[in-house]
């Protein structure tokens, strides 16, 4: 098992087995096979059973209120391959009484542990399965851009950014400002075009007509506000836009443009 670094949250290329211990089982609860809903206190009180749920997504949810003792959860993706999968987890910022582990080989490794507080507990977080089944898939592309998120990217990661990204969008930086306590940086981007976002985290604001956005990124990268027009590109987690490649836009059009003639362009682009 490998952690992957550069997220404020625990992402694990591992075995797709996490298991919640609580200080107090559990029935199955409400599931949609992305997600699952339950409560500790539907719980047999002299049942020493671990109870397994099983998720068959790529994304989802978990929230276990009042946990008891342990609950087992199988992510069971519809992935051709789960031998090389990465898991992303997401506790939630109240995430109270219980502590999440990752089985592997065997044994298990404390992902997350909770402050102790008896008057609130729930057990609740977001999951994000990405596939590395081959060192040319779109989702291996993402985590080497994560991975290498501080620095500048070099010309073949931003070819690549243009093409597989979640987001990519033309503008100008607003305002930066910095989470010290989830280790991020939020920026605020002014947006002159939007090429392609996955959802709508780019929009246009009704009272102004301009459009805009929140960017995050490690607050390790020491983002600071500048100007000029800048291409970013990212991806998006846990319905979040996490910044990718942003180079200032003449010098993404000068490396577009000088590898277009060379026929080395991975994917078409539409300038301006």
């Amino acid at each position: 098992m490998a952690a992957v670094r550069g997220w404020p949250w625990p992402c694990l290329r591992a075995l797709l087995r996490l298991l919640l211990l609580a200080g107090g089982g559990q029935r199955p609860g409400a599931a949609d096979h992305c997600s699952w809903r339950g409560s500790g206190l539907s719980w047999e009180p002299r049942s020493r059973a671990v109870e397994q749920v099983h998720l068959r997504c790529t994304e989802g949810s978990l929230e276990w209120m009042y946990p008891a003792r342990a609950l087992r959860v199988v992510l069971e993706p519809n992935l051709s391959s789960a031998r090389h999968t990465t898991v992303c987890i997401k506790p939630a910022s109240d995430f109270q009484g219980a502590s999440i582990y990752v089985e592997h080989a065997g044994q298990l490794h404390l992902v997350a542990s909770p402050q102790r507080d008896i008057s609130r507990r729930t057990a609740s977080f977001q999951y994000e399965l990405l596939s590395n089944q081959s060192a040319a898939g779109p989702e291996f592309k993402k985590m080497a851009l994560v991975e290498a998120m501080c620095r500048p990217c070099d010309n073949v990661e931003l070819l690549l950014a243009i093409c597989s990204s979640d987001f990519v969008v033309k503008g100008s930086i607003r305002n930066v400002s910095h989470d010290s306590e989830n280790h991020m940086s939020h920026v605020d981007v002014s947006v002159q075009k939007v090429y392609r976002q996955k959802n709508r985290i780019f929009q246009q604001d009704e009272a102004s007509g301009d459009w805009r956005g929140p960017i995050r990124t490690l607050l390790q990268c020491k983002v600071k506000k500048g100007g000029g027009v800048f291409l970013f590109t990212g991806n998006e987690h846990f319905g979040e836009a996490w910044l990718g490649c942003a180079p200032r836009f003449k010098d993404f059009l000068f490396i577009y443009r000088a590898a277009r003639e060379r026929g080395a362009n991975p994917c078409e682009f539409q300038l301006d």
